[in-house]
């Protein structure tokens, strides 16, 4: 009996510790800042911070009263997916998304840094496959579909549309109005191709004890999404958790106040994430 209950206690703390891990990201970002201080992947650095404040001068300093201060280089958490899928034209592709751990949207292509818009709430609304569908559907006509229209793109009967509406709607993820339904966020965007562009291809190097900043999401999490959105001639081959090097320059103004912005040192372009840090 002892050894009866000493099992389940263990199986109760290992399923408590998964649960924890996956939904509570303070839990997970404290775990990552006090156990694992050793070597991780990132991005391969192309630009330094010195070409990019070279670079941008005219538009960083407008006088000569103003300069720069020492920049800093943190890290941001991406996960990189090896993936298959079939474009449903007798062809099976391989290819890599890099997706967001930190405001869960999917990168589209590295030139730009551009990224999906609106993955992030259905994650955090908890979507499920057929929720996706629905999505998907409306993404593909901009956003925006009247009833017949969805009921020919997702070959479904009358009652099984009202019953995907409802729950998307629920969710906060759509919005009806009359016979018409839209995409619930501001300028949607929702990528129809499982596949991230490559500017250059993507080279990892080993780097140790630097600033990362935490993730809000989980390996598993993105995974699951992945299969959720892209269907079933969609396959994760291998997935594992990178790092994008992120320069902060800061310009010390005149009137004593500082300016910081936030760069790219992959592709030397200036860093707009939904919360740089």
């Amino acid at each position: 009996m002892r050894i009866l209950i000493s099992l389940l206690v263990m199986c109760a703390t290992a399923a408590g510790g998964w649960y924890l891990w996956n939904q509570n990201s303070d839990v997970r970002n404290f775990i990552q800042s006090h156990l694992d201080s050793g070597n991780f992947s990132t991005l391969e650095v192309r630009y330094t911070a010195d070409q990019i404040m070279a670079l941008h001068k005219p538009e960083l300093l407008k006088t000569s009263n103003y300069s720069y201060l020492e920049p800093t280089l943190k890290f941001y958490p991406y996960a990189l997916l090896d993936v298959k899928y079939s474009n449903h034209h007798d062809a099976t592709h391989e290819g890599v998304i890099l997706w967001g751990l930190e405001d869960g949207e999917m990168v589209l292509e590295t030139a730009n840094w551009t990224k999906t818009h609106g993955i992030e709430d259905c994650i955090n609304s908890r979507a499920d496959k057929t929720d996706y569908r629905f999505i998907f559907a409306l993404s593909k006509t901009g956003g925006r579909a009247d009833r017949s229209r969805l009921l020919d793109a997702l070959h479904v009967e009358s009652e099984v549309l009202d019953s995907m509406a409802e729950s998307c709607r629920k969710k906060k993820l759509i919005v009806q109005q009359g016979n018409e339904y839209r995409l619930h966020f501001h300028r949607p965007l929702i990528q129809h191709v499982p596949e991230t562009k490559l500017d250059h291809w993507l080279v990892t190097m080993p780097y140790k004890n630097a600033e990362r900043i935490g993730s809000q999401y989980s390996l598993s999490q993105i995974k699951e999404t992945a299969y959720n959105l892209f269907g079933n001639d969609f396959t994760v081959r291998n997935i594992v958790e990178i790092y994008l090097p992120v320069y902060s320059i800061t310009v010390q103004n005149p009137d004593g106040s500082r300016f910081t912005t936030h760069w790219n040192a992959l592709n030397g372009k200036r860093f707009t994430n939904s919360s740089v840090k």
